[in-house]
């Protein structure tokens, strides 16, 4: 038992390296976004169908990491795509045109989101082994990788190049990956038992309403998210004047909010349950998200994508534990699915979102994106499963 403790603990260090891993290199990634549009001669519409090109692969990938996970074991699957995330920024850094561009997206967002799945279903695992919630602090740790990411990557282009920012980036992924590898949780001996029943197989849509609705809910939580993440940095330039340093603040102290909350999250939620705290921050999220749209300074934007990352940092993990938990399904089929439903928010939508800043501006479409919160928080008793995570027992047949 204390070897298993040992090996759980080290475990959950590990699995918050790849998380951090992957939030790096997204935050890395945002203020690359506003450099591609005179670099390829293209509108936002136009970067708003890159953008879409990289949810599709992300969402597309995700479909299959359930199964991918059932058969070959959580370790394996994200061991090799926390490897194939490493080169993917330069690759689309240094695309030459906007054929190979587009390619280069898609892989990208497949990658990171099968990476996703994988370490969600491993911080699922190991909240079982250690027997309490990990959830929003790993997500923590994505969000601290976004902050550095954004910020330090936003520095780096504005005195080095976009092209140095992306090699760097590659060469700290790397070490982190390489380092968290042996750590992760191994697969468990299974005994073969004689006339046992066959493991039912996991299904790529499950026939579940209760899976699909959080799915939904992460989806609503996730599209400002990925409405930040995007288009910050062109909305503070354009509507503001902002410099490349200033307008990539946005979504690093966006990330940074979110991670000091996460970092938080298991303890708010273990004292005032999932379902209040979902409600709070959805309310939270909202007011933050409409100081953004009707702001006047950049400093004004900074400080309410600030508070709307207080807000939601915390939806996402509660939906996800909620999923991890859910009665029906296995915990990487139920991931599975409401990763790929809610990462359509933070990959898909905002290609939509171009579409609509282009024609109505950014002002109208981010206050329009405060509603979908208030949503999320009124349907917050949906996500009580989550609870779950506080006294959690191994499911039969989970991969580790």
């Amino acid at each position: 038992m204390m070897q298993v403790d040992t090996q759980a603990r080290r475990a959950r260090w590990a699995v918050a390296a790849m998380f951090l891993a992957n939030g790096f290199v997204m935050g890395a990634w945002a203020p690359q976004i506003p450099l591609l549009m005179p670099r390829h001669d293209v509108t936002e519409s136009a970067l708003g169908l890159l953008i879409l090109v990289l949810g599709l692969g992300a969402v597309s990938a995700m479909l299959f990491a359930g199964r991918l996970i059932s058969l070959y074991g959580g370790r394996r699957v994200l061991s090799l795509f926390s490897l194939a995330l490493i080169p993917v920024l330069p690759m689309v850094v240094f695309s030459p045109n906007l054929w190979l561009l587009a390619l280069f997206m898609a892989i990208f967002g497949a990658m990171a989101g099968c990476m996703d799945v994988a370490m969600n279903a491993q911080a699922v695992v190991i909240e079982r082994r250690l027997n309490r919630a990990i959830m929003s602090s790993s997500h923590g740790f994505w969000s601290l990788g976004g902050f550095i990411g954004g910020s330090a990557g936003a520095w780096v282009i504005a005195h080095w190049g976009s092209e140095v920012q992306s090699l760097l980036t590659a060469g700290l992924v790397a070490m982190i990956v390489v380092a968290a590898m042996p750590f992760l949780l191994p697969e468990e001996s299974r005994p073969v038992v004689l006339d046992a029943a066959p493991t039912p197989k996991t299904k790529l849509f499950p026939k579940d309403f209760h899976v699909w609705l959080l799915g939904f809910l992460a989806l609503a939580s996730m599209v400002p998210e990925g409405a930040i993440l995007d288009w910050a940095a062109i909305y503070m330039q354009k509507e503001l004047g902002s410099d490349v340093f200033v307008s990539g603040l946005g979504f690093a102290f966006f990330a940074g909010a979110m991670a000091l909350m996460r970092f938080l999250g298991d303890t708010v939620r273990n004292r005032f349950g999932a379902v209040r705290t979902l409600r709070i921050s959805g309310w939270l999220g909202a007011a933050g998200m409409m100081g953004g749209a009707v702001a006047t300074q950049d400093w004004m934007v900074i400080v309410s994508f600030f508070i709307a990352g207080l807000g939601i940092a915390n939806m996402v993990p509660i939906l996800f534990s909620a999923a991890g938990n859910h009665p029906r399904l296995p915990a990487a089929s139920a991931i599975s699915i409401v990763t790929m439903v809610g990462y359509c928010g933070i990959l898909v939508a905002p290609s939509t979102i171009g579409f609509v800043a282009e024609h109505v501006g950014f002002r109208p479409t981010y206050a329009g994106l405060s509603l979908i919160l208030i949503l999320v928080a009124l349907l917050a008793m949906r996500a009580a499963d989550a609870d779950g995570a506080k006294v959690l027992t191994p499911a039969e047949g989970q991969p580790a």
